[in-house]
């Protein structure tokens, strides 16, 4: 039986979370009894030793990068990054506003709605078919910034196995 953290709040419903750190988290409201709550965990033990393996393994095959590899990785994306960026903004005829390499945890990269792309340094970590991946689906958002129908085509227009490539990103 994994152990859990309970976190009491102004809410109507119990609800079970796994954290980035790898642990289970309840969210419940003020007045909902201990019993209550333990019963609600063990009739969602098989999703939570599911996702609590998961993470766990998500997290061993990625730990947190060191200072130095860290610092590594960042002058490697503003390196490899911009003439990437340049290449794929070209051959799509869409223009970026800028690029900016950041520290996000949660993200690989991000399109703003004034066409600023932002990627992450852990980014670097990954195949080179993965970055370009990351690459050429910030760069549609320029054009469609939703993940409409539309988004995809334009994806798959330019890099037809993109699902191959988002597959090396996923744990």
């Amino acid at each position: 039986m994994a152990d859990y953290t309970v976190i009491r709040s102004r809410r109507r419903t119990i609800a079970l979370e796994i954290t980035r750190q790898g642990t289970a988290l309840v969210r419940a409201p003020l007045h909902a009894a201990d019993a209550d709550i333990a019963r609600f965990v063990d009739s969602h033990r098989a999703w939570l030793d599911k996702h609590l393996a998961a993470r766990q393994s998500y997290m061993a095959a990625h730990p947190e990068p060191s200072a130095e590899q860290a610092a590594l990785w960042r002058r490697q994306a503003a390196e490899q990054l911009p003439p990437l960026v340049r290449l794929w903004a070209q051959r799509m005829g869409v223009q970026p506003a800028g690029i900016t390499i950041t520290a996000a945890r949660t993200r690989f990269g991000s399109c703003s709605g004034k066409n600023r792309l932002s990627f992450s340094l852990s980014l670097m970590a990954y195949p080179p078919d993965a970055i370009e991946y990351v690459v050429v689906h910030e760069l549609a958002h320029i054009r469609h910034h939703g993940h409409s129908p539309a988004f995809y085509r334009e994806v798959e227009t330019y890099l037809p196995d993109w699902k191959r490539r988002r597959d090396l990103l996923r744990p």
